[in-house]
């Protein structure tokens, strides 16, 4: 842990005023008042630095006290709605359009080649799957008519579909437009579905209404990954009409259809009339707005120009909870924020790892100490107000694979033993690709001043998301943030990411141990055997330092009042099919 002194040094840099005047001034403001306002995430301008003081002083308080015991809290939570308390029993009138503010720009509105949590949000609107997730983080179907029916050993899977059921295009969804969507998962070049269902090797529509799966080996993962993008349907119209244009015509079954795109600026979709369950739409249309700073999510939604604000970080959260006009919804995350190393994708991700020629890169001593020189309880504390869970590992608690090993403390010492032990030259220069939002901001600042106590000299990059991603893919980094939504099914959050030649593995990590264990997680189906399969993959992932896992956070969406209808689940994607307004609301 950093010493007080150190820790409050810390507060007033990211905070953007002297050490002194946090502490003179932070006596001074009401509780009340700072509760109201809340702080700013950019550093404050000289009006606003009192508010600015008393925060970092909360922050201290936490800190040296080692308990919120005694500490001003940000707000008192009054209108929180949680995961299992989803149903609103208001009702809405049909009508209107709902205006949501998304953190990020989604990459490819094509289930096959996307790979971002804002795209799959999107995508819940207009892109059903086989199965879904519930509100209690079950699977459910949803295209298909029936939870699945295995044979000859779990290598064979059936799936019966739902009937009557047509396409934004009005094409008939069918068992033989499954298995043009499934095969061109599996194929299409540049496809991230493809790793993900590489023991899928046919396809088979057995008549009108049934999809028979043959596999390589039994699969466990298969029915999480098709309730995720690999169990999306395309119109097979569509795919072929658009080609390698589908992204910008993509054609699905949803509560609503495609309308039009303003790339980092808008997305436009409108009530279906094909939809099997159009009456139950209440909404006309659904716009999402691309707004990465926080602090303006927050100001539209006072506004009344935007109803939703996707992905609320903490410093929000606790400015939004003292509004009256808004609600806020949250669910525990089933991912993580944490930092990918770079230490052989020289090609792109899935390609071959190649040889990089930096410390960081060479050495896993180096590595480990720059995980020994961070510190996640503190992290947590200065960017994420507490309000997340500090992890260091890929599958998050409450979940039945968690692992619920302990993290190592922070050790400066061990960090600059291994340093020496690696024969390097301090400072260890990295170079860390973060996003442009005021989180990412806060969260690379934090890491560099830890980092640079144990001998590294991190400089930050800030990189718009999705040109970011693309970094990442090509391999064009030398440490960057990562930010996981998570899945159900522990694989989910593991195989793409550490497997050689996965599809998400952006450090280019390959250990035939690792991906031995990863074939045997995949393939067996008992849970305690299961478990203790994740149990040393995890500890073989984190001991590669290739991926060092920070955060489990939560996912917090803030609603106007006048809204009912909306889900927000585990997975942290909105789901508007129920949304609509308040009837006899303004």
């Amino acid at each position: 842990m950093l010493s007080a002194c150190r820790a409050e040094t810390l507060v007033a840099e990211l905070l953007g005023f002297s050490c002194g005047a946090a502490r003179g001034r932070a006596g001074r403001r009401d509780a009340a008042e700072i509760r109201q306002k809340g702080p700013s995430d950019r550093p404050p301008p000289a009006r606003h630095r009192p508010r600015a003081a008393a925060l970092a002083a909360r922050v201290l308080c936490v800190l040296v006290a080692g308990a919120t015991a005694g500490c001003a809290s940000l707000a008192s939570p009054t209108a929180e709605v949680g995961a299992d308390r989803m149903t609103d029993p208001r009702p809405v009138r049909d009508g209107g359009t709902l205006t949501i503010a998304l953190k990020s720009d989604p990459d490819k509105l094509d289930p096959t080649l996307a790979s971002t949590a804002v795209g799959r949000t999107v995508f819940t609107a207009i892109c059903e799957k086989l199965y879904d997730v519930d509100a209690g983080n079950r699977i459910v179907p949803q295209l298909a008519a029936a939870p699945p029916t295995t044979s000859d050993g779990g290598r064979t899977v059936t799936i019966t579909l739902r009937r009557g059921v047509r396409f934004a295009d009005g094409t008939r969804m069918d068992a033989k437009a499954v298995k043009t969507s499934l095969d061109r998962h599996r194929t299409l070049t540049g496809s991230v579905r493809a790793s993900e269902l590489k023991p899928l090797t046919s396809v088979q529509a057995v008549d009108d209404d049934t999809v028979r799966l043959r596999l390589t080996k039994p699969y466990v993962p298969l029915l999480a990954l098709l309730a995720d993008r690999a169990g999306m349907v395309m119109s097979p119209t569509a795919l072929k009409r658009y080609g390698k244009g589908f992204a910008s015509h993509p054609t699905c079954v949803g509560p609503f259809r495609y309308a039009e795109r303003v790339v980092g600026d808008r997305i436009v979709l409108d009530k279906d009339p094909n939809y099997y369950d159009a009456d139950a739409v209440h909404l006309r249309r659904v716009v999402y707005r691309t707004i990465t700073d926080g602090n303006v999510r927050l100001a539209n939604l006072q506004s009344g120009d935007i109803q939703v604000g996707d992905q609320m970080d903490p410093v929000q959260v606790g400015r939004a909870l003292t509004e009256p006009g808004l609600q806020l919804f949250h669910s525990p995350s089933l991912g993580y924020y944490g930092l990918t190393l770079n230490i052989g994708n020289t090609k792109g991700a899935g390609a071959p790892p190649g040889r990089i020629d930096t410390p960081i890169a060479r050495d896993v001593r180096v590595r480990e100490a720059f995980d020994l020189s961070l510190d996640r309880d503190l992290i947590n504390t200065i960017v994420f107000q507490g309000r997340y869970r500090p992890t260091c590992g890929p599958l998050p608690s409450g979940t039945p694979y968690a692992t619920g090993s302990r993290c190592p403390a922070r050790d400066l010492a061990k960090a600059k033993r291994l340093l020496k032990a690696a024969g390097v030259a301090t400072p260890v220069r990295v170079r860390l690709q973060i996003s442009t939002t005021p989180e990412d901001n806060r969260l690379g600042q934090v890491i560099q001043a830890m980092a640079k106590e144990a001998g590294f000299a991190v400089s930050l990059t800030p990189t718009e998301f999705a040109t970011g991603l693309e970094h990442s893919r090509a391999g064009d980094f030398q440490a960057a943030t990562t930010n996981w939504s998570g899945r159900l099914d522990p694989a989910g959050n593991i195989d793409a990411f550490a497997g050689t030649g996965g599809a998400q593995n952006y450090g280019g990590l390959s250990d035939p141990a690792i991906d031995r264990l990863i074939a045997e997680g995949g393939a067996t189906a008992d849970r305690p055997a299961r478990k203790k399969i994740y149990a040393q993959l995890v500890e073989r992932v984190r001991a590669a330092h290739t991926v060092l896992y920070l955060i489990q956070p939560t996912n917090y969406v803030s609603v106007t009042k006048k809204v009912a209808g909306l889900k927000v689940f585990g997975d942290g994607l909105i789901r508007v099919k129920d949304a609509g307004y308040v009837k006899g609301g303004s």
